[in-house]
């Protein structure tokens, strides 16, 4: 078993711990079969500082590292908790942070810092672009002093719990571009006044309580002054904060594998059949052992990832393997643990069918495995391109 002595920033991994105790398994059944937003979760992490790790020290934060992050979303999904309902919080802002206007550095970061802003939206997928993110098709078209943005975005999550959005839009058409992925740039939208005014927020039920939705711009002003950086750059200005995301989910999957690996060891341990400890017998003991040293394995790399992330140094294959790894990880531990419990892994009480349900989807979002076997083809090993 993995012990604090082992990991890295073990203060902040006891801190994060002693929270999460105050939201057990109930509290989560609960949320999720009312498909209710974790709000006092999301206050408690708000209120410790946890969300504004990245943020710098000038700006209200903490100006720790992306390790220290990876630690925190770790430890929240090993103790049966979830953070996808406000890890954008941790990462969004970095598009400000890096792109951002001092004017802009200064009016949003201290109070995303305090909590007193929501920046946990990130437009960025569409209906007919999907993954290819140089094909979407909302538009952002200058007038005067603003941008009159048309369009629709799908998978948007978090965005009826949030105050501002980074939006990824086209100002400049595809075909007149000399690179497919020029001529997108990145709005800072306020949500708060944006809805009714242009943008309609449709939410989309899933398997999981993710507080997942679709969105319509139909002639939403909004303020030049709101472009962040340079008009045309935006794809480059959020490659970054997808690399992040990338090593903050895959640290999701590594707490969510932990969660599983400790059910199913306690589990062999206290179960009995026939007169003895099902841990016992090496058809439950090996797949318990194999999710361990897959998980340890992936564990490796997100660390390797942050560290460069950490060190501004390129890790966007890091980035992607991390993901892929960790997720395809903790997927084998989630499997493995249900398989250990038998009928009652199926139980709600147990916390492990919902589990279950949440780590799945890492494995299709933020980036599917396929598309992270693509990057690591093409990019890193030269093979050709498929079409």
């Amino acid at each position: 078993m993995v012990t604090d002595a082992q990991l890295s920033h073990p203060e902040i991994r006891e801190a994060v711990r002693r929270l999460c105790a105050d939201f057990p398994g109930e509290y989560w059944q609960g949320l999720d079969r009312a498909r209710a937003y974790p709000s006092d979760f999301v206050a408690a992490l708000t209120r410790e500082g946890f969300l504004s790790v990245l943020i710098p020290e000038d700006y209200g934060g903490s100006g720790l590292g992306l390790g220290a992050a990876t630690a925190i979303l770790e430890e929240i999904h090993r103790s049966g908790c979830n953070g996808g309902a406000c890890h954008a919080q941790m990462y969004t802002m970095g598009t400000i942070l890096k792109h951002g206007s001092a004017e802009q550095k200064l009016a949003y970061l201290p109070a995303i810092a305090r909590g007193d802003l929501r920046l946990q939206a990130f437009g960025v997928t569409e209906p007919t672009a999907g993954t290819d993110t140089t094909r979407i098709s909302t538009v952002a078209r200058r007038e005067g002093d603003s941008y009159v943005v048309n369009g629709q975005k799908i998978w948007i999550s978090r965005a009826e719990h949030s105050d501002l959005m980074v939006l990824l839009c086209r100002t400049t058409p595809r075909e007149e571009c000399a690179k497919p992925s020029d001529g997108m740039s990145v709005l800072l939208v306020d949500m708060r006044a944006a809805i009714g005014n242009g943008l309609t927020i449709r939410p989309i039920r899933t398997m999981i309580n993710h507080a997942t939705t679709e969105l319509f711009f139909d002639d939403l002003v909004v303020p030049a002054a709101n472009l962040i950086g340079e008009e045309g750059q935006g794809f480059r200005y959020i490659l970054s904060g997808m690399n992040a995301e990338r090593i903050l989910i895959a640290s999701e999957c590594i707490g969510d594998g932990r969660f599983f690996i400790d059910r199913a060891s306690a589990y062999a341990k206290e179960r009995s059949v026939f007169g003895r400890a099902i841990g016992e017998n090496q058809g439950v003991q090996f797949p318990i052992a194999r999710a361990y040293a897959q998980l340890s394995a992936a564990a490796l790399m997100v660390d390797k990832a942050a560290a460069l992330f950490d060190a501004d140094q390129p890790c966007g294959t890091e980035a992607n393997m991390a993901k892929l790894l960790a997720s395809e990880a903790s997927w084998y531990a989630a499997d493995m643990c249900v398989q250990t419990h038998g009928g009652f892994g199926f139980a709600e009480e147990y916390d492990i069918e919902r589990k279950f349900r949440e780590t799945r989807l890492y494995q299709v979002a933020p980036i599917s495995t396929n598309l992270i076997l693509s990057h690591v083809a093409t990019h890193v090993l030269g093979l050709p391109k498929s079409f």
